[in-house]
């Protein structure tokens, strides 16, 4: 652990229920509040599933970040699957993040810091309550942590035994990251291990294997000088966030530990608020106000100035460092009039935060036929605005947010196999949103390392 982030206070008037008594939204209506009850009883006597002293490291890492010393790559699902609990998945999903945080490392020269969307992220917002399909009005897909995607009574009603089982694939694919980067699968004497076989074929093969290879010899050659093995070369660091988006489910996992003041959400090392949840005033933001993990809030449109420096005196009164981590998500049509003042507005206050962006939300479309889409060139484009705006403006864009999947899926339109909309039916997989396959997401590490490159 790096030297330690000093707590500042406990949050003033708060209790993990205390949520309560403000305005909740986005929350699931369940027909039995008995049964719901009994399962938050049962998940509150379950182990966490991460711990006090991972979340207290994270947040040291932050820190650093907050101070240019790292980046921050954040990225998986968009919703994960139960059915998705599966290693060949999962074990993509990380390769992932492996391969865009060694681009990274190699090209802006500084240690990058991994968080997985996943293990976790089984919740999401909706536009509506309720959705109609040839005249039948079902409640609308919440996310498998509520309830499932088949147009049907049985599978739209929310179910609480749904809570537990989010629990046990969240464990079971936490125990897998974990057993997978302790056994060395993150090994930088390694890194032809992360390759995925069908992206053989990819213009950016070539480049991330000389990039590879280009750490492996410098990894021996530090190794023959010193006469010594770092372990650090072997393992890396691996931390999980998701949206804290489901508020019982947030409050049961938020506890006290031995030998430390104060409550930790023992779901995830780094939770966020999304845009819909991010009121001042609202239930979500008091209860991530009380916790002390470091904390991600959605910065979108609509939201002004006064709003985010509101949100930070709410959630960081003290301007404890390593505490909140910023993800605009404005989009590439948007970001050069709005982004300018919120990084004013912030410096204003004086409070440290990561300024992270989220390229994908802000640039979603609906294609002619009918897939819910992003084009790569949106997101390139609202990336790299996005470093020069904060270059600009005496900031630094510290990190990225993604979704991401290291499957084969066709769901963003342009990248390195220039995908069309034609190609979208290929293998169209998501149930919520479209992610970066492998190629993009790769593609995507490089453009942001040659971007730092032209303004450093």
């Amino acid at each position: 652990m790096t030297s330690p982030v000093e707590p500042i206070r406990q949050a003033q008037d708060w209790t993990p229920d205390s949520w309560q008594k403000k305005t909740a939204l986005q929350q699931a209506t369940y027909p039995d509040q008995a049964e719901l009850e009994g399962a938050l009883q049962a998940l509150q006597a379950l182990p966490p599933l991460v711990t006090s002293w991972e979340i207290l490291s994270l947040k040291n890492q932050i820190a650093e970040a907050q101070q240019g010393k790292r980046f921050l790559l954040q990225g998986g699902d968009c919703a994960e699957l139960f059915s998705e609990c599966q290693p060949s998945i999962v074990a993509n999903r990380l390769k992932v993040l492996l391969q865009m945080s060694l681009i990274m490392l190699h090209g802006l020269e500084i240690p990058v810091l991994r968080v997985g969307r996943f293990a976790g992220q089984y919740a999401k917002p909706r536009s509506e309550d309720m959705e109609t399909i040839d005249g039948v009005t079902l409640p609308s897909y919440r996310g498998d942590l509520v309830n499932g995607p088949d147009f049907t009574q049985a599978s739209r009603t929310p179910d609480p035994k749904r809570l537990l089982q989010a629990y046990s694939h969240s464990a079971i694919t936490m125990n897998f990251v974990r057993g997978l980067v302790d056994g060395g699968f993150a090994d930088l004497h390694h890194p032809e291990y992360w390759d995925l076989g069908w992206v053989e074929h990819s213009p950016l093969a070539e480049e991330f294997h000389r990039i590879s290879q280009s750490i492996g010899s410098s990894v021996r050659f530090v190794e023959t000088i010193t006469g010594q093995t770092p372990g650090a070369l072997r393992r890396v660091d691996f931390f999980t966030s998701h949206e804290a988006l489901h508020l019982p489910f947030e409050s049961a996992m938020t506890r006290q530990v031995p030998r430390q003041w104060g409550h930790f959400n023992l779901s995830a090392h780094l939770p966020w608020v999304g845009l819909r949840t991010a009121q001042v005033d609202g239930a979500h933001i008091e209860l991530m106000r009380g916790i002390r993990n470091p904390v991600g809030i959605k910065v979108g449109p609509g939201m002004t100035g006064r709003d985010v420096q509101a949100l930070l005196k709410r959630i960081n009164p003290d301007d404890e460092m390593g505490r909140v981590v910023l993800i605009h998500r404005l989009g590439a049509a948007n970001i050069a009039d709005q982004l300018p003042g919120l990084i004013d507005a912030v410096k204003a206050t004086g409070s440290p935060v990561l300024w992270i962006c989220d390229p994908m939300h802000g640039n979603t479309e609906k294609t002619s036929n009918g897939y819910k889409t992003r084009h790569f060139d949106n997101i390139q484009a609202e990336v790299e605005q996005a470093i020069d705006i904060h270059a600009s403006h005496g900031s630094r864009l510290g990190g990225l947010h993604l979704e991401l999947t290291g499957e084969n899926v066709t769901e963003c339109i342009g990248g390195a196999r220039r995908l069309s909309e034609t190609d979208l039916v290929t293998a169209y997989k998501t149930t919520v949103d479209p992610r970066l396959n492998y190629e993009q997401a790769l593609e995507l590490a490089m453009l942001v390392v040659k971007k730092h490159r032209s303004i450093a």
